[in-house]
């Protein structure tokens, strides 16, 4: 935003950053829950219609160059800080941290939708866009193709990625129900009720077992893969600042109203 903005487990965070007493005066309650599904461990994390607002930031009113990190958005958002309950990276991007797919950000698009072939994981069609008209929702995921032949008014957000994981309740016709490949990942889906589910891995997984969350415990139709190996979050609640490899564009969650 140009700044608008289940099961107990301890989980050891290693590629975390601790604050310090004081620095969150403020008790804010987190969003999201560590929960085992299948003997791997996940936070999972839900905004709320109503109560919550989404966008999508890049890069500081002072600079066009991208964040790269959640530490240099942390020390960037300045009293705005107050309201967020997370962050988390989200989109595919280019060696300087530029979205590589539609990106929408405060109802300004950076560039446009792509539909087309190639290698890698976001090119594992079809891939989805996560969007909305407004901050406060209706949030979305839906399958490239149809956001191409559906929306004609641009969002308030937008982010595209992917593959999809989870497309009308089933999975990705290319994906194993659980295959060898194995990464920290996150992801986001949106449920019948229009709550938002975000969910980043605390172990490596497969995309099938992510999948397979969203659609089997979760109860969520359409899934988006955001990212893998560099899957990043930040909780304030819980003083978890995720440090790592760079990261791209940014989704933000706030208290409802501190948004447009």
């Amino acid at each position: 935003m140009r700044h608008a903005l289940g099961l107990s487990i301890l989980i050891a965070l290693s590629a975390c950053t601790i604050r310090g007493e004081g620095e969150n005066e403020e008790q804010r309650a987190s969003i999201c829950e560590p929960i085992v599904f299948e003997d791997s461990p996940f936070t999972h994390c839900t905004a709320q219609p109503g109560d919550h607002a989404i966008a999508m930031d890049l890069s500081s009113d002072e600079t066009d160059e991208p964040y790269r990190s959640l530490g240099a958005l942390s020390r960037s958002l300045g009293e705005q800080e107050e309201r967020l309950v997370l962050a988390m990276n989200g989109g595919m991007f280019d060696s300087e941290g530029r979205p590589i797919g539609y990106y929408v950000e405060d109802g300004m698009r950076l560039t446009v939708l792509n539909e087309n072939e190639g290698p890698g994981n976001f090119h594992l069609l079809p891939n989805g866009v996560f969007f909305s008209e407004t901050a406060s929702g209706p949030w979305r995921v839906w399958e490239t193709g149809r956001f191409a032949d559906e929306i004609v008014d641009r969002p308030q957000f937008a982010t595209q990625s992917g593959p999809m994981l989870v497309i009308n309740g089933e999975l990705h016709p290319a994906i194993d129900i659980d295959g060898d490949s194995r990464k920290i990942r996150n992801a986001v889906g949106v449920d019948a009720a229009g709550r938002a589910h975000f969910v980043i891995t605390e172990a490596p997984v497969s995309f099938g077992k992510l999948a397979r969350l969203y659609r089997d415990v979760l109860k969520v139709n359409n899934a988006l893969f955001l990212d893998g190996s560099v899957s990043q979050i930040w909780d304030p609640a819980r003083d978890r600042l995720d440090a790592g490899a760079s990261i791209g564009p940014i989704i933000l969650v706030t208290d409802k109203g501190t948004t447009q």
